[in-house]
């Protein structure tokens, strides 16, 4: 995780710690230290899945200030946030953006963004956008 001092966070929601941490650690070097990332992978036990506690944690630990941009990969991922969201006061809502992107691609337009001093809301659009970008 990278501790930022203000600016928009992120939080990456994978069923693999291991690719939550290395995003993190990507977008981090990119972003810069402003820009605070939570790296929300794997199962409580260490395995593949997704860490309901862990997400929610994550979600309210950044529902404040300038808020986050939640990024996720599939599955059990999903259904994490939509659950840890529903457990959130108006108030908390109101500090995240959830950005329907891609994982890898999303998380750093996001960060990209979010170094910029954008909103929540502006970070999580540059995310979705990412989706068309092409490769080839």
């Amino acid at each position: 995780m990278v501790e930022g001092n203000g600016a928009v966070s992120l939080i990456l929601v994978s069923h693999s710690a291991e690719i939550a941490s290395g995003l993190a650690e990507m977008a981090g070097q990119i972003a810069g230290p402003a820009v605070r990332i939570v790296a929300a992978g794997g199962a409580v036990d260490g395995s593949l899945g997704t860490d309901g506690g862990r997400v929610l944690e994550a979600l309210r630990a950044s529902a404040h200030g300038a808020g986050a941009v939640v990024l996720v990969d599939l599955g059990s991922s999903v259904l994490s946030v939509r659950a840890a969201i529903n457990e959130l006061t108006p108030e908390e809502l109101e500090h995240l953006s959830v950005a329907d992107a891609p994982l890898v691609e999303g998380a750093i337009a996001a960060a990209v963004a979010a170094s910029t001093g954008c909103s929540h809301a502006e970070a999580a659009r540059a995310a979705e956008e990412a989706r068309s970008v092409a490769k080839l």
